[in-house]
């Protein structure tokens, strides 16, 4: 099944990969603490994080959306370049996540003065994402 030349069911599973790399990325296994901390958050201050993750739902849906638009045009990007295969995919993801992603993300820092630790972080949470989707897309067409 398609939609505008593009695999619909490798857009799902990129969303689904994206949402599970997520929770893995920043969860306390990998980068949780260090992301808190730098967001300004006690990482102990259990009652806070409580609250934040009671009121996570609205954010993992636009988070989810997101994920789905993103995998999307990348699939089309893929389509149009007519990549043949998972290694292709990824070098697209690869370059679209150096030429894009990380140029925009570095600016947003920049200017909102964020900690280059936090840019790292969130950054290679994209790259991760990016190369995956670049995967699937390119070697399920």
């Amino acid at each position: 099944m398609h939609f505008l030349g593009v695999n619909v069911w490798a857009v799902l599973v990129c969303a689904l990969v994206t949402m599970v790399a997520g929770f893995l990325w920043y969860s306390p296994v990998l980068f949780a603490n260090p992301w808190m901390v730098l967001m300004g958050y006690d990482p102990n201050d259990k009652a806070r994080i409580a609250e934040m993750q009671k009121s996570a739902g609205p954010s993992y849906a636009m988070s989810l959306v997101a994920s789905i638009l993103s995998a999307i045009v990348l699939g089309k990007i893929i389509e149009v370049a007519k990549v043949d295969s998972a290694l292709y995919g990824m070098e697209i993801g690869l370059a679209i996540w150096l030429g894009i992603v990380t140029t925009v993300q570095l600016t947003n820092a920049l200017f909102s003065r964020q900690p280059f630790k936090l840019y790292l972080i969130n950054t290679g949470y994209q790259a991760v994402c990016y190369l995956a989707m670049g995967a699937i897309l390119g070697g399920w067409r």
